[in-house]
Formats: C-alpha cells, sequence, structure tokens
C-alpha cells in the first residue's frame, strides 16, 4: 500500500491501481519533458551561456528573495556544491547580487538584479503560457486540483527559505 503523501488529507475512497499511478508518472515525466524544451527553447536565444539549473534559480530567487546555497540546494536536489556555482555563474554574469548576512557572514543570501529579473521573466513568459493554455483545457476543477495535487508532491519544500513573495 502507499503512504499517503500528507497525513489527514487524503480520501480514503480514492483507490488507484498500479496502471492508474504509472500512467500519472508518465504524464508529469512528459510534462517535465516539455516544460525543459520551452526552457532550453529560451536559453538558446540567451547569449549568457547559462542553462536549465540557472533559470531555475533564478525563478526561485525571484519568487524567495534571498535565498542562499543551502535553501536552492534543498529546493532543487542539485549538491550545494552545484547549487553554489549556480549562484557564482549567475553572481558573475550580473544576474544576482550577494551579501554577508546579517547574523552569519558566511551565508550570503542572494537576491536577482534587475537584469537576473528580466532574465528569469523571459523564460517565465513562455512557461506561463503554456500552464495557462493546459490549466485552461483542465477547467476551473481542474486549476485547484492540480495544485492540491502538485502541493502534495512538493511536501516540505515549499517550507524552505524565505517565505514566498506575495504578488502584487
Amino acid at each position: 500500500m502507499i503512504a499517503p503523501l500528507q497525513p489527514g488529507s487524503d480520501d480514503p475512497r480514492l483507490i488507484l491501481r498500479e496502471e492508474e499511478l504509472d500512467g500519472g508518472l508518465e504524464l508529469i515525466l512528459l510534462a517535465e519533458a516539455s516544460l525543459w524544451a520551452a526552457v532550453d527553447a529560451v536559453l538558446e536565444t540567451e547569449t549568457l551561456g547559462l542553462g536549465r539549473s540557472h533559470w531555475r534559480a533564478a525563478f526561485l530567487l525571484r519568487r524567495r528573495p534571498g535565498i542562499g546555497v543551502q535553501d536552492l540546494s534543498k529546493l532543487t536536489s542539485l549538491s550545494k556544491q552545484a547549487a553554489s556555482r549556480t549562484l557564482a555563474d549567475l553572481e558573475k554574469a550580473g544576474l544576482v547580487e550577494r551579501v554577508s548576512g546579517d547574523l552569519d557572514g558566511r551565508r550570503r543570501p542572494a537576491t536577482l538584479t534587475a537584469e537576473g529579473v528580466a532574465f528569469e521573466q523571459r523564460t517565465a513568459e513562455r512557461l506561463r503560457a503554456l500552464l495557462a493554455r493546459a490549466y485552461r483545457t483542465g477547467g476551473l476543477d481542474g486549476v485547484a486540483g492540480t495544485r492540491r495535487i502538485l502541493a502534495a508532491l512538493a511536501g516540505s519544500r515549499q517550507g524552505v527559505g524565505p517565505a514566498r513573495r506575495i504578488p502584487t
């Protein structure tokens, strides 16, 4: 039996067979491939020579300003060394600023520069269009259900780092 992702929030009436679960996993993998293809298409037009991990870090920095290496590592499953290298690359490209932390000078929270925000937005625009089209296909009830499913899969990663920026 599969353990629930969030105890107390599962529906005991929902019984899923292995084939249904495998079909869901397949769709998640195919959707991920589609999203990364869109990211890659935009990154190919950039002259900075940055890759997927750089855009992913920039996206998370826009949503959670002030995260550092440790939080980026936890959010993305990158090693701390890879997360550090990614932030250093973004800083070298002028897309990120890092300053010593208030309480611990070794921690260097990162924030996007104006150029970093523009870099992130160029890719996010395309992904938002893909997601909006998919949400419209799923209908109004599908949006809320999809978000609940994805949140359950994301689990405790949602609480890593500073609070998400609330859009104004």
